[in-house]
């Protein structure tokens, strides 16, 4: 199948990126430093915050705040992961342009994560969704360890597909698919995408994948063969799993623009400025840059 002529990508870096930070609690102004960045970047998808408890993600503490001191600019939507309906009102107070839920794939991986079954979880959001809709605010779903849990080792693509229709039939208008560990290849990757796609339409699905084996890049590509057209992906790779061993977290954002610009899909982003946003942040918070691109003094994507 021919590649899509146009991919959205979806910025993680302000809120899965940062939301496992170690260290002290990240400022508000370096948060909204870093949204803005990106969106003057040329991003229109920004994940910027995240309405969960501060006692279990210190570093979303301040996602009230952060929503209110972004600069928002035209034609940006910038929205918030919430986990239930305290969240959703946090985020609706904050005039979020889009709401999120995150399942998962694996029953060992939410019993875990969030201490029920799927089918629980899954309750959980039906209120959150329902919220969404009377105030006509979109929905986002997410399933995590599609390709792969620590506890329980492969997923079945089946399994996947049967979350991922739940939250389709349920409201959410995109359902992104996340590689929460990273142990994806790229058959499994088209395995996984075949047995979602039979149930969910194509133009609805993104793909989230960690980089922890280096098969990001790889997996993408084979995805967007099959007509993915939208991708997650976080600004100098920044973030990562708490529960993979090693894990070097998301795919780096001016990597997945360097293969895009390559292959002639257009993004509207431009990669200069993509790379000096992710060395500020990298300045920011004194770590390294997970970025190959973000590494060469040469950010010219080849044709």
């Amino acid at each position: 199948m021919a590649f899509p002529k146009q991919v959205r990508l979806v910025e993680m870096s302000p809120r899965d990126g940062l939301q496992n930070e170690p260290g002290p609690v990240i400022a508000t102004a370096i948060k909204t430093g870093l949204i803005d960045r990106l969106a003057d970047s040329g991003l229109s998808h920004i994940e910027a915050a995240s309405f969960v408890s501060p006692k279990w993600v210190p570093q979303m503490g301040d996602a009230a705040e952060v929503m209110a001191s972004i600069n928002r600019k035209a034609g940006v939507r910038y929205s918030a992961l919430t986990p239930n309906l305290k969240g959703f009102e946090g985020a609706l107070a904050a005039k979020a342009d889009e709401v999120a839920v995150f399942g998962a794939a694996s029953e060992s991986f939410t019993k875990k994560n969030i201490n029920c079954t799927i089918a629980e979880s899954l309750e959980r959001f039906a209120p959150v969704v329902e919220e969404a809709r009377k105030h006509g605010i979109p929905v986002r779903g997410y399933v995590s360890t599609v390709m792969g849990c620590p506890y329980e080792g492969d997923i079945a693509p089946e399994q996947v597909a049967t979350v991922a229709k739940a939250l389709y039939d349920m409201g959410c208008h995109e359902i992104s698919l996340g590689d929460t560990i990273g142990v994806g290849t790229p058959l499994k990757a088209k395995r996984m995408l075949e047995a979602v796609a039979a149930h969910v339409p194509m133009e609805k699905l993104a793909a989230h994948f960690h980089d922890t084996y280096g098969q990001a890049l790889a997996n993408l590509y084979a995805v967007l063969e099959e007509g993915v057209s939208v991708i997650d992906a976080s600004v100098a790779g920044l973030g990562g799993c708490p529960y993979a061993k090693g894990a070097s977290g998301n795919v780096a954002t001016e990597d997945v623009l360097y293969l895009l610009n390559g292959l002639g899909i257009e993004t509207g982003v431009d990669l200069e400025k993509l790379v000096a946003t992710g060395d500020w942040i990298c300045n920011q918070l004194n770590r390294h840059n997970g970025s190959k691109v973000g590494q060469t003094t040469d950010c010219q994507a080849g044709s």
